[in-house]
């Protein structure tokens, strides 16, 4: 008889070749004429620019990947993402960029932007970059404070538009949250931080997001 993988195995080999294949960056950068931090994520997906778009920007769509949507995409709008973050639209350029500001709760307003670029006839590259504060949070975590979540919903993004159902598996989800806390502890040592500092700020975000059982 032949050995076959276990299907949870199987999912969380896909999962961590997809986080293998995208790119990170981190770099200093102002806001609002104090230090900050930018967080790129680069990955690709196989649809093309308008689709990536339509999926990023439908409310009906983005609903069923990420999170319910309200408001008005166009310069001077606002959005809010049920129980998580909102602010204003500060560029809207369909189908290639989105620029907005970033703001959960009490907290100070981040940007985000999102780039999207045909990298083939049905192939997209995103590039996401969100610039975050040099606060206490930063300290704590690092690139990862953000860069995990967002790797979290671009996966949830590709396997929408690759028609699959995203993954709950608990324990594939968690294995895919601590390798993405590696990842960007690699990128912020790459971007000058000391190793000790970039691995305790990855070991302390991989804790939040994959607590040990």
């Amino acid at each position: 008889m032949t050995e076959t993988s276990d299907p949870g195995e199987d999912e969380v080999d896909d999962l961590i070749a997809a986080l293998d294949r995208a790119s990170r960056v981190v770099a200093d950068a102002d806001l609002r004429d104090a230090a900050a931090h930018v967080v790129e994520l680069r990955r690709g997906l196989d649809a093309p620019v308008a689709e990536v778009w339509d999926a990023c920007t439908d409310p009906e769509r983005v609903r069923r990947w990420f999170l319910p949507l309200s408001g008005d995409l166009r310069p001077g709008g606002t959005f809010q993402l049920e129980g998580n973050a909102g602010g204003a639209i500060t560029t809207c350029e369909p189908p290639r960029r989105l620029e907005l500001t970033w703001q959960f709760g009490d907290t100070e307003p981040s940007l985000v932007s999102l780039e999207l670029t045909a990298a083939g006839e049905d192939r997209t590259e995103l590039v996401l970059r969100h610039t975050v504060p040099d606060d206490d949070h930063w300290a704590q975590f690092g690139p990862g404070a953000v860069g995990v979540g967002w790797e979290g919903g671009l996966s949830g993004l590709a396997a929408f538009i690759a028609g699959e159902g995203r993954s709950t598996d608990p324990q594939s989800m968690a294995a895919f949250m601590r390798r993405s806390a590696d990842l960007w502890g690699a990128a912020h040592e790459a971007a000058g931080a000391a190793p000790a500092v970039a691995a305790d700020a990855a070991a302390r975000t991989s804790a939040f997001y994959a607590p040990a059982q």
